[in-house]
């Protein structure tokens, strides 16, 4: 069975996890409970801010660091998941219930990417 890498996308610094709503950790508790017992999750995580994280690049045959935080990027990868599905559409259905789950003011985004076997 295929494995997906969904990665959370967040806008750092936009919301706090203190001013989720009450019902937030109950309804996030609940649906990894349901993907865990369904056999689909194999790990997930949240990232620690950039503020805390170094890029490394290779250009032009250098290597080269950036410490954090990275003010020109908005997005940041502020968690994932790596997932055991049947197909993409599965993959994708966990997601959106998955989003579904915060509240409705903030903004995050799923990117959901098959992992190519070797």
């Amino acid at each position: 069975m295929p494995r997906y890498l969904t990665m959370i996308r967040i806008e750092e610094g936009s919301f706090r996890m203190e001013d989720a709503d009450p019902g937030f950790e109950a309804r996030m508790g609940a649906l990894f409970e349901e993907i865990t017992k369904a056999g689909v999750m194999l790990e997930t995580a949240g990232l620690k801010p950039t503020s805390e994280a170094t890029r490394v690049t290779w250009t032009d045959g250098r290597i080269g660091y950036t410490d954090g935080p990275f003010t020109e990027t908005k997005e940041v990868i502020g968690g994932y998941s790596l997932t055991q599905c049947r197909d993409m559409a599965e993959a994708i259905e966990w997601s959106k219930r998955f989003l579904e789950v915060h509240p409705p003011e903030w903004k995050v985004t799923c990117e959901v990417r098959e992992i190519e076997e070797m």
